[in-house]
């Protein structure tokens, strides 16, 4: 079969903290203008994103993942798709929340953990993060969450362009206002909130649920400080930015040309800014700001080719 990549359609969600930078920065057409997420490369059940070229065009990622498991060095076809990408435009604060680890996930919600990272896109002037907290023992977090001292127990740090942050399961966290951000993550959709603001949902006039037990049971105690690396002073093509359990994450940076080699069984793409080409043997496909797609196990090589600049981030799944 010939070699080709899988470029992919991506599937927009509407959420209450949602905007519309994903149609003005990026040009997706999203459906209303509280939009917050677009998956764009996704297997999970909640926003299965399609190919949409070659052979397999019009298959969703999972049928892909399961019917062709030698696209991705695959050796059982039964679990799922394991990485997720998306970017979330935080118009307002998203909740603050825990993801728990696979142990937790698997009896109490049949899902996988949700380990994270977010690469910032954008970020207006005086945009924070929400993480970790200040609590030093179990007791101490439990009893902050029983009275609601929100201000006490949260921890923020400032965040600009270029910024990228790891979030480990256990950690509590949200994105700020004003922030734009790609997410590259476990294949889940397990989320505990523990504080949303005190909103409303306008469709059903009721505030959104808490999950302070499951939070209880899963937040990491005492909470990490958050390591942040910048990458507006990369001149490098390729920037590692995490090499942990579940994925290697990369900033790609192209004012020219490279070539690259296969480092993993197979490779996710996001284009995050610029223009260029993607040439795989004598074919060559158009690479623009917001494009998704993955590099199966049969592409060996690749070249990226821009006249002005591209950056891209990538990742590839390490279980």
């Amino acid at each position: 079969m010939q070699s080709e990549p899988l470029f992919l359609e991506s599937v927009l969600h509407e959420k209450i903290w949602g905007g519309t930078k994903l149609k003005t920065d990026f040009g997706f057409k999203i459906p209303s203008e509280h939009t917050g997420e677009a998956w764009l490369i996704s297997g999970h059940k909640n926003g299965v994103v399609t190919v949409k070229n070659g052979p397999f065009a019009g298959l969703s990622l999972a049928q892909v993942w399961q019917q062709q498991p030698q696209l991705f060095e695959n050796n059982d076809a039964t679990q799922p798709f394991p990485l997720l990408v998306k970017i979330l435009d935080a118009r307002a604060d998203l909740s603050v929340q825990v993801h728990p680890n696979d142990a937790y996930a698997k009896v109490h919600a049949h899902d996988l953990g949700k380990t994270e990272c977010w690469y910032i896109l954008a970020a207006e002037p005086g945009a924070k993060l929400y993480y970790g907290h200040t609590a030093k023992t179990q007791a101490e977090f439990d009893e902050m969450l029983d009275q609601h001292a929100w201000q006490k127990l949260f921890r923020t740090v400032a965040v600009k362009a270029g910024d990228f942050v790891y979030v480990p399961a256990g950690t509590l966290h949200a994105l700020g206002a004003g922030i734009l951000a790609l997410e590259t993550q476990q294949s889940s959709d397990v989320t505990y909130r523990v504080y949303d603001f005190d909103r409303v949902d306008e469709t059903t006039n009721t505030k959104r649920a808490l999950h302070l037990a499951d939070a209880k049971a899963v937040t990491t105690i005492p909470a990490p400080p958050a390591e942040i690396i910048n990458t507006q002073d990369n001149h490098q093509n390729i920037l590692p930015l995490a090499h942990e359990k579940y994925f290697d994450v990369f900033h790609w940076l192209i004012t020219d040309s490279y070539a690259f080699k296969k480092q993993a069984p197979y490779t996710l793409v996001t284009i995050i800014a610029g223009a260029g080409k993607l040439i795989i043997g004598n074919n060559t496909y158009s690479l623009t700001k917001g494009v998704s797609f993955i590099l199966p196990a049969n592409i060996t090589t690749w070249r990226i080719e821009t006249t002005t600049k591209i950056e891209a981030i990538a990742s590839n799944a390490n279980q």
